[in-house]
């Protein structure tokens, strides 16, 4: 016969292991329910300027990515490095995003992309504002792209030219032009040194280039034009000048030197005159391609884009402070006019 007091006990016995086994599963259900969890992609993204700078055509992605249908933090994640006008930067930089193993990596420029490339050749690459990918060696053709990089172009050839001539027409009966590149930003420099020279050529102007390589630079630079009597100044394509663009357009003020830019934020922070692509749609576009990519696309079948669209923006306050009269003709061909 077994005693009362063991009946309790076996059902307390019982009860216990019945609540530890229930216990036990339900600590496991959120730690299963998370491994199941699909994990989103990861987007990288290097760019040579700083996040500042970059910001203001940077953020053309997510919407970009958001017309995709998109949205950052739950269909995807962004790790983003800034080379702060930095060149030297830019290997480490993208060796730090490849070891992230990302999906996919977004580089802005040239210099960006042929960093990553060094890093992988495994990772898909979309390159934004991309200078003669074929020559540097990105991409086979911009057709066929056949490697792991795609993306879209910065300039259409004769670019560099027609801001020359616009710079004629704006300010009538010029003889020097004055160029100003950044000699750290081998890339662009290079492809638009050639092409300016020989636009001036064309056009009969005397050619002045003043290359630098850090900011404080450019001041000095700019009493050079003057000096050597230069009559308009083009601010060459180039993450340097578009960070420090409010300091540049001071310069051009005090120098009282009309002014050429390819980008409208130039304009925006007092410049005279620009003629180029959009950059904020640039970045917009590149979501076209992370899309593709991240639905099993290869950047070797991605033909490169070339710019679908260049803006002519124009300042007038800045044209009345330097004392031009900009010709109607000009008025009326401009996509933006900043009064």
């Amino acid at each position: 016969m077994i005693p009362v007091g063991a009946d309790q006990m076996a059902i307390d016995i019982g009860r216990r292991q019945f609540i530890s086994a229930l216990g036990g599963t339900v600590v496991a259900w959120p730690l299963v329910a998370r491994a199941q969890q699909p994990k989103i992609p990861m987007i990288g993204f290097l760019l040579p300027g700083s996040m500042v700078a970059s910001k203001q055509f940077f953020d053309g992605f997510p919407l970009g990515m958001q017309e995709k249908g998109y949205l950052e933090g739950r269909d995807y994640v962004l790790e983003s490095r800034y080379a702060d006008g930095e060149f030297a930067r830019l290997p480490p930089l993208a060796d730090e995003l490849v070891r992230l193993e990302p999906s996919v990596i977004v580089a802005s420029t040239s210099a960006a992309a042929l960093a990553v490339k060094q890093a992988t050749a495994n990772i898909p690459i979309v390159g934004v504002n991309l200078v003669d990918p074929v020559g540097t060696g990105l991409v086979k053709s911009e057709a066929r792209p056949g490697t792991n990089i795609t993306g879209t172009l910065q300039y259409l050839a004769g670019l560099t030219g027609k801001q020359l001539e616009l710079a004629r027409d704006l300010v009538p009966g010029i003889t020097k032009i004055g160029v100003l590149g950044n000699v750290a930003n081998t890339i662009f420099n290079v492809a638009q040194r050639g092409e300016a020279e020989a636009a001036a050529a064309k056009l009969g102007l005397s050619f002045l280039m003043l290359e630098i390589r850090t900011a404080d630079e450019i001041g000095p630079a700019f009493k050079t034009f003057v000096q050597e009597r230069a009559n308009v100044v083009l601010v060459l394509r180039d993450i340097l000048f578009l960070a420090v663009r409010r300091q540049i357009a001071a310069f051009t003020l005090a120098a009282h030197l009309s002014t050429i830019y390819a980008f409208r934020e130039h304009v925006e922070s007092g410049g005279l005159l620009s003629y180029g692509i959009d950059l904020r749609a640039s970045y917009m576009r590149a979501a076209f391609y992370v899309d593709k990519i991240l639905k099993g696309e290869k950047p070797a079948d991605l033909p490169i884009e070339f710019p679908t669209k260049l803006e002519l923006v124009i300042n007038l306050t800045t044209a009345k402070a330097l004392g031009i009269t900009v010709p109607s003709s000009l008025l009326t061909r401009a996509d933006e006019v900043i009064e």
